[in-house]
């Protein structure tokens, strides 16, 4: 298939472009600089020049394709809900050129908070968006079933390799800055994780079945506790390892408060079963371990 890839250069997109591509697959892939499209060059892509708030590129890209993998979101925590709107209108322009033609459209959400107390599962429902989780990017696609676009949704733990690793990413700032790796109370809450090159073949898999509807959750460990990731952080930054107490996170921790006290635990049992999907990275905990501190 020729694959129209928003995100083609990113974290997740960098990974997916040369799976793609090993697999047969054609790859147009959206760029918005320069050495982003250089970079795509290079990974044996046709580049398609352009940005999410670029409509009509988005939609030229997606006329003059076969399918559809939209991973691109604008990670500015400080504007969040101005990202999500984009990423919300980009979805909508895709599915009004894909509209009646029942080629295949991936998108991408994510797996936290689907479910308190237990691990979510791939059946249960995107939460609605609302001003604390305001990212509609899985109920945004799905609601292109009705007219007529195979679409489908690929869920997002914390995807890591020895550089990136999502929201712990921010972690690491974090313990940085402050001289300290914290965790909150015993730490024991855990979160989903998955490692990128995993994640890549996940999407290509989802591709491939065109099962429409279908919710991939992208978890290759249900959970990792807290308290074991800020150990880890703290040994490469060569910083203490504290508890604070759930009075202190939102000073300490900002934007990321809301999170770090929190179960985010996701099982891909399903997902593994539906695709075949087998993960075999390496652990979040072993990047952690091996990231260059030195250098991030």
């Amino acid at each position: 298939m020729r694959v129209f890839v928003t995100g083609a250069t990113g974290f997740i997109g960098s990974a997916l472009v040369p799976e793609l591509i090993s697999a047969g697959h054609q790859v147009l892939g959206l760029a918005r600089t320069d050495a982003g499209a250089k970079s795509l060059a290079a990974a044996g892509a046709q580049v398609h020049r352009g940005h999410l708030q670029d409509l009509e590129s988005i939609r030229a890209g997606a006329a003059q394709s076969d399918a559809v993998i939209h991973t691109a979101f604008q990670h500015d925590w400080s504007r969040f809900a101005e990202s999500c709107e984009i990423d919300k209108r980009a979805i909508e322009a895709i599915g009004g050129v894909l509209e009646g033609s029942h080629r295949p459209l991936l998108v991408t959400g994510g797996a936290a908070a689907l479910a308190q107390g237990r691990p979510a599962t791939e059946e249960d429902p995107a939460i609605p968006p609302s001003d604390s989780l305001p990212r509609s990017s899985e109920p945004t696609g799905l609601s292109f079933l009705e007219r007529g676009v195979n679409v489908s949704a690929v869920r997002l733990p914390q995807v890591h390799n020895t550089v990136k690793q999502g929201l712990i990413t921010h972690l690491v700032a974090l313990a940085r800055q402050k001289g300290v790796s914290a965790y909150v109370g015993d730490g024991l809450n855990r979160w989903a994780a998955a490692h990128v090159l995993d994640t890549a073949r996940l999407y290509r898999l989802a591709l491939e079945k065109q099962e429409a509807g279908a919710r991939y959750n992208a978890v290759a460990e249900e959970g990792v506790p807290l308290r074991d990731i800020a150990e880890v952080i703290g040994q490469g930054l060569k910083v203490p390892v504290v508890s604070i107490s759930p009075e202190e996170a939102p000073a300490h921790f900002g934007f990321l408060a809301m999170f770090t006290q929190r179960n985010l635990i996701v099982s891909s049992a399903l997902t593994q079963k539906r695709l075949g999907w087998n993960p075999t990275g390496p652990t979040l905990l072993t990047d952690l371990a091996n990231m260059q501190y030195s250098q991030v």
